[in-house]
């Protein structure tokens, strides 16, 4: 997913972010609004971690909502198929 939909939709993704990064407080959270570079510096800094794996990690996560918009279009697609099967 592009970066600037989560953006937009921080309050949404704010709480999958809680959900992956437990250790990030929901105040926390709420001054990112959705601020990628400051996700990644909240995740090094309260993990410990390097900077590069930190944005390893903020990447797949973001990605990961592409899969599940992808999969929903998928489903959305046969839905409207199997609707429009029986009414010719």
């Amino acid at each position: 997913m592009n970066w600037d939909q989560i953006e937009g939709k921080w309050k949404q993704y704010a709480g999958k972010a809680k959900t992956k990064w437990g250790k990030l407080t929901d105040n926390d959270l709420q001054m990112l609004s959705g601020k990628r570079d400051q996700l990644v510096g909240l995740v090094q800094e309260r993990y410990g971690i390097a900077k590069d794996e930190a944005e390893r990690q903020v990447n797949d996560w973001g990605n990961s909502f592409s899969d599940d918009n992808a999969a929903q279009r998928d489903e959305n697609v046969r839905r409207d198929k199997s609707r429009g099967a029986g009414s010719v």
